[in-house]
């Protein structure tokens, strides 16, 4: 009898040992919401489980309003740094609130404290054995009078592309996959990815009137989840393996 306890725990222990975590690291775009059966918005890594089997585990610790700066600072990283092990994959999305220039609690330069706290975030997370990834922030939705979808970001998205071109790390352009997403639908028909309700249409907003451009409705953030998803099984890295396996 023993011995077939003793085998159930070692087949438990592997399985549990298979799995494999990948922490999500971001702002409101990314970020799990709270009442998500009411709540009209979601963050893109809320919906992102449902693309993976039970072997990959996403731990979604972005959080709306934060910047790199204000994600350091508030030991957000700390905490994760803490708990990182080797395997373990990182995905790293900022750039919409490092841009918020009146406020010193979150803005970063993108050429010189956004750079380095993407650096930072790189280093770290392979000196506990893990690999990070990469991503430039999502398109706004922002068509002028003309219909072209114009440029929300500045040199955010630049630096990132940089840094994972001079650190070497698996980088996917989220920006350029969510213009191009953006585009498909149109400057009308995009509002679907978005927040957009008439007074009266939606009682979480107190039938409110609601245009926001920024953040995602359940149908955008599961498009954007799945281009990221998508650009995972294209990236020729060794390293991503284990993710690309747990893709259902």
């Amino acid at each position: 009898m023993k011995k077939y306890i003793f085998l159930a725990f070692l087949i438990t222990s592997v399985s549990f040992a298979q799995k494999t975590s990948v922490y999500c690291i971001g702002d409101s775009t990314m970020a799990n919401k709270k009442d998500p059966d009411h709540n009209p918005e979601h963050g893109w890594a809320q919906v992102l489980q449902s693309f993976f089997n039970d072997n990959i585990v996403i731990i979604n610790k972005a959080v709306n309003g934060r910047s790199t700066r204000s994600f350091i600072n508030e030991k957000r990283w700390d905490s994760i740094y803490k708990q990182l092990k080797k395997g373990d994959y990182v995905l790293i999305e900022f750039g919409h609130n490092d841009q918020k220039i009146e406020d010193p609690n979150r803005y970063t330069n993108p050429h010189t404290a956004y750079r380095y706290n993407l650096i930072k975030f790189v280093k770290e997370s392979r000196e506990k054995g893990a690999i990070p990834i990469l991503l430039t922030s999502i398109s706004r939705r922002n068509f002028n009078d003309k219909g072209v979808l114009v440029p929300t970001h500045g040199d955010y998205p630049l630096e990132t592309r940089l840094v994972a071109q001079e650190y070497n790390v698996p980088f996917i352009d989220l920006e350029y996959d969510t213009e191009l997403l953006e585009q498909s639908y149109g400057p009308e028909k995009s509002k679907e990815l978005h927040l957009h309700f008439k007074a009266g249409e939606n009682a979480f907003y107190d039938n409110k009137e609601k245009a926001d451009d920024t953040h995602l409705s359940l149908k955008g953030a599961t498009e954007v989840a799945q281009l990221a998803v998508n650009r995972i099984k294209e990236l020729k890295d060794s390293s991503l393996e284990k993710l690309k396996k747990g893709i259902k």
